[in-house]
């Protein structure tokens, strides 16, 4: 699968422009992206990276990494997803950077997002759900989790966000109405935020291949 997320990541260069901040999202696929775009470098005015990895590897190729607050909207983000269906909505947070990346997106005019074909499903939720929450708060997402979903939460022990939190990544799902239980899972108090990218989708979906697939 490794050639497929190369293929769609350089295809996403396409989608990159003279001056532009570009955000940067998280993850194997989003790696290849960083390096087609260090070919850009001195073309683009930055990158916003949307986690401490992504930061590393923009800066290894030279690439300025801009605090989002400085940037102001973004034109572009580019990012990959654990599962992507029919109408663009995604499940993220593999990487455990879900929070910053959904801020970056919610900042962006335009949201590439760039995935191999394993990760199209029809309905989401047989990769796990993550939830990013506060660590004092975590057994009482956990039930509120079973309650309101039916799902399985699983402590992602050892992981600690960014931000200094927690994941709790929920198992057995099926999730056919990604916005309402993204909206309901918002709502429980300790939630950080959760791994379902359906209010704001991708706009575009590139998905691996020879040629790359464009939605």
């Amino acid at each position: 699968m490794s050639e497929m997320k190369r293929l769609a990541a350089e295809r996403a260069i396409d989608y990159v422009e003279d001056g532009m901040i570009v955000g940067v999202g998280t993850g194997s696929t989003v790696a290849y992206f960083i390096d087609a775009l260090a070919a850009w470098k001195d073309r683009i005015a930055g990158a916003v990276s949307s986690s401490e990895q992504s930061t590393a590897r923009l800066q290894s190729h030279g690439i300025e990494v801009i605090d989002l607050n400085a940037a102001g909207p973004l034109s572009l983000y580019v990012d990959g997803a654990d599962e992507c269906d029919p109408h663009k909505r995604l499940i993220k947070g593999g990487g455990a950077a879900l929070t910053r990346e959904k801020i970056i997106a919610e900042a962006s005019k335009t949201f590439v997002c760039i995935v191999d074909p394993s990760k199209q499903v029809p309905v989401l939720g047989r990769f796990p759900l993550p939830v990013e929450v506060i660590p004092m708060a975590r057994s009482l997402v956990a039930r509120e989790l079973v309650r309101l979903s039916g799902g399985q939460p699983v402590w992602r022990d050892g992981v600690v966000t960014d931000n200094g939190n927690l994941i709790l990544d929920v198992h057995n799902l099926s999730i056919v109405d990604p916005v309402a239980l993204e909206r309901e899972i918002n709502q429980i108090p300790g939630v950080v935020s959760v791994g379902l990218f359906a209010r704001r989708p991708a706009d575009v979906v590139i998905v691996g291949g020879e040629p790359p697939q464009v939605f």
